[in-house]
């Protein structure tokens, strides 16, 4: 299903669990797919959701994600990343102290572009330590565009 926001137009993917993917406006193909009068009640509250986050409001999340496609290492991270407030960011040594595997920040960035649903789960309040933007699957901008919709400092 695709859902048109301020941000740009995402594709949510989904199973009979929850949503498995969201794709970013530029990975995002022109053709609708599935009708949104077909998606379960979740996919369509994921796009009333989606619509809210993009306008600036906070949105408690309330849509269901299915992450079996995720190792038990990426699963740990991504629950990592739920826990940084809105508005805030956490190093990527932060994430890697977090989930109690000090020395694995490198795979900690690899798990968080490896994220299949973010904006539902934060990778981009995650930076480097230094400071600097680091990666993020969307873009650099976009990343900066979310954070500043947030409120957090750049």
């Amino acid at each position: 299903m695709i859902v048109q926001t301020k941000l740009g137009a995402f594709r949510a993917r989904y199973s009979r669990r929850g949503i498995t993917a969201l794709d970013f406006p530029q990975r995002t193909q022109p053709h609708p797919g599935p009708s949104a009068q077909k998606a379960p009640s979740f996919v369509r509250r994921l796009g009333q959701q989606l619509k809210q986050y993009a306008a600036g409001k906070t949105v408690r999340w309330s849509v269901p994600v299915d992450l079996s496609s995720g190792t038990e290492f990426q699963r740990k991270v991504w629950s990592a990343l739920t826990k940084i407030p809105r508005g805030q960011t956490r190093s990527y040594a932060w994430v890697a102290r977090a989930i109690g595997k000090p020395d694995a920040t490198r795979a900690v960035g690899t798990a968080c572009g490896a994220n299949p649903v973010p904006i539902i789960i934060p990778c981009h309040r995650v930076i480097a330590s230094d400071g600097s933007l680091g990666g993020f699957g969307g873009g650099l901008p976009m990343k900066r565009q979310l954070l500043r919709l947030e409120g957090g400092n750049l």
